[in-house]
This record gives structure tokens, sequence and C-alpha cells, in this order.
């Protein structure tokens, strides 16, 4: 197992983002002087391991090619799917140079707080693995399982009641950065292609086949935009980084 590889970076900023609810597709939102997109590859360009990024985008984006950015940047065009998108940026990379035993970086561009030292660990981490590593961490809120009321309310609208306390030990929330070796990851896409699979991270493919795939402890700091008034934390997060 090669235990010094080449890191490459992918950025997956090929979706809109519908919970999101704005005219524009939330990674081109502007927070503190720059877009959502700009500030995640800020983040990626202050590791030591990373000197390049990919941007998987969609095939109309006229946006993504205007933008400066901290570090040289490739583009590809994504799929209709998350997986479709990664596994068209992974496969640029290989054609670009990539050698099986490498790490492929995936990052989330609505994820512009992941701290630097976080990005480092989870690489370190991944390094070690014959699979990969990714960010996550320990759900620490009570967990509720709910069903529906077979009635609505009087706006139509559907209720949900809590059913029973999900058990939230060994539970965790993903995070990205995701890292994983380069043909590890090509097999296990080519298994979600084949199987026609819904999967919502990249990590998700491994477990279908029982691999392992490393859990790295990350900052609570690295939160997700899925919905408007999380631009407002998010803001906050950045602005106390500084």
């Amino acid at each position: 197992m090669n235990t010094n590889p080449q890191v490459h970076a992918m950025i997956v900023a090929a979706g809109r983002g519908s919970r999101f609810g704005a005219s524009i597709a939330k990674q081109y939102l502007p927070i503190a002087g720059q877009t959502l997109l700009q500030h995640s590859v800020a983040r990626l360009a202050s590791s030591a391991y990373i000197e390049q990024c990919l941007l998987v985008i969609a095939a109309n984006d006229s946006t993504a090619q205007t933008l400066d950015f901290a570090m040289p940047i490739q583009y590809t065009t994504g799929g209709a799917e998350r997986w479709q998108s990664v596994f068209a940026g992974l496969e640029a990379i290989v054609a670009a140079g990539a050698e099986d035993s490498d790490l492929i970086l995936i990052h989330d561009a609505a994820r512009p707080a992941v701290p630097r030292s976080d990005i480092d660990h989870v690489i370190e981490a991944a390094m070690l693995e014959p699979y990969g590593a990714i960010l996550a961490t320990p759900v620490v809120d009570t967990l509720k399982q709910s069903q529906s009321s077979p009635v609505p309310d009087a706006n139509n609208d559907e209720q949900h009641y809590a059913a029973r306390t999900i058990d939230r030990t060994d539970m965790w929330q993903a995070q990205t950065p995701q890292v994983f070796r380069v043909s590890q990851l090509r097999q296990v896409l080519a298994y979600v292609a084949m199987h026609q699979l819904s999967i919502t991270d990249e990590a998700s493919a491994f477990e279908y086949l029982a691999l392992p795939i490393r859990l790295v402890s990350g900052s609570r700091q690295n939160i997700k935009l899925t919905y408007a008034d999380d631009a407002t934390l998010i803001a906050a997060i950045l602005d106390s980084q500084r």
C-alpha cells in the first residue's frame, strides 16, 4: 500500500440544491465577498497536500469559469446524480495521469468552512487505509423516527409524529472531504452503476460491498448550506475563523 500517494482534489458543484430554494445554484451564493464555491476551493488550497482542484459543474453552468480561485482549476461536466458527477470527475483525473494508489479527495461546494486541520487529518488517515477515510461527527442530539398522520391538516400538509427514539450510540453524521484510493473508488462506483443503486455519499458505495472506510472526527463548524437560514450561520463561522 502506498502511504505517500498524490492527492487529487475534486469539488462537486453540478447540482442546484432544491431545498435551498433560491433562484441561483447555492454554490454561487455570495457570502463575505465571495461565492460559496470560492470559499470551498480556498479551504482546500490551504492544505499543503493539495495543489490544484477539479470542479465538476453542470453542462449549462456559465458562472464557474468567470470566477477567480485560490489555486489552479480544471473543469469537467457532471451528471444527473451526484455519484455520476463524481464518476465523471474521477475519470477525468485518471485520464490526466492519476495512479491506482493515489487518493481522490471529494468535497462539497456547500461546505465552505471546513478547517484546514480537518482536511489534513482526513488525508493523513486515508494514507494509512486500503480504501479511504471520511470526516464525520458523532451524533449528539436525540434522534426520533417519525410516522405520518393519515389525515392532513387544514392546509393539506402532511403531519409527522414521534414514533420512537433511535439509539444514537455509534451513529455519526457524514461530512466532506471524503478521501479514497483511486482504483477502489472506480470499482465501487462501477458497482453502483451496474446495480443502479441509490447513494447519498461515496462512502455509501463502499458500505454496499462491506469495505471499511475510516471515520475521522471533524469540526462541527464544517456545516453544509442546505436551507436558506444556514447562510447566516456560515457567514458567522467564516468571520470567526479569520
